[in-house]
């Protein structure tokens, strides 16, 4: 079994790191910089930042921030939020990100996907997926969830790693932020699917939640936010109990 990853997520607006439940109600939960510190020190596997207004306010991410961040931490560092061209990766890569995250820009024009794989590597493009389950299936949302579109999920995925995508961060809208444990059975299915590793996102609430989206879930890795902002669950300890109950972990 490949070693599995713990993620970090700084969701940013207006410079502050914020969480929500559901994509609304935003709380504040610190300073960036400070909390991706503080993660690298303890042993985080990767971090990711995304600039959750910047697509839907039309504007890019904040590349000063994206900068000072970068120059605290020596852990793998994911960017997004309003990428829409090939200068917007190449900045953010300049200012220190490892890897991009391209989502609404991605659904609207799909080849861009294609122009940062060619230009970048698969490794530097990862397709963030926010999706719902209704009665018709799981179907995207862009601009923070905020616009319903006619991309279905599994499709949408698929057609993603075909063009050249190297990851897939996949959130279900309806367990963002409610603590109730991710969407397993979509993220079985999806890494099924799959060729290239899938990152589950929404729903932490405690340590089980972690052990059941690696073993149900079939995830390569889990990305959480509130849980590790307020200090509910301690990374060195969630890493512990996981290899307690067989998971292998990245050291």
């Amino acid at each position: 079994m490949l070693a599995k990853r713990i993620i970090p997520c700084l969701d940013i607006k207006n410079g502050q790191t914020v969480k929500g439940t559901n994509f609304v109600n935003l709380r504040q939960a610190g300073d960036p910089v400070e909390l991706a510190r503080a993660y690298s020190e303890q042993g985080t596997d990767e971090l990711v930042f995304l600039d959750i207004t910047a697509s839907f306010e039309g504007r890019k991410t904040f590349v000063e921030l994206v900068k000072r961040i970068a120059a605290n931490i020596s852990i793998p560092f994911t960017v997004g939020g309003g990428i829409h061209e090939l200068s917007d990766v190449d900045r953010l890569l300049s200012a220190g990100a490892d890897k991009i995250s391209v989502n609404s820009a991605a659904i609207r024009r799909p080849e861009l996907i294609d122009e940062i794989a060619k230009h970048f590597g698969s490794q530097v493009c990862v397709l963030a997926v926010d999706a719902k389950l209704s009665d018709k299936g799981w179907w995207c949302y862009l601009n923070g969830g905020r616009v319903e579109t006619d991309k279905e999920l599994f499709a949408w995925v698929k057609e993603a790693q075909e063009r050249g995508a190297g990851e897939v961060l996949f959130t279900s809208m309806d367990h963002d932020g409610v603590k109730n444990g991710y969407a397993n059975e979509a993220l079985s299915a999806m890494s099924e699917t799959l060729s290239i590793p899938v990152i589950a996102s929404g729903g932490a609430g405690k340590k089980e939640h972690f052990r059941d989206v690696f073993m149900q879930g079939k995830a390569d890795a889990a990305l959480a936010a509130s849980v590790f902002h307020f200090g509910e669950i301690k990374i060195p300890e969630l890493k512990s109990y996981l290899c307690a109950q067989g998971i292998a972990m990245r050291r």
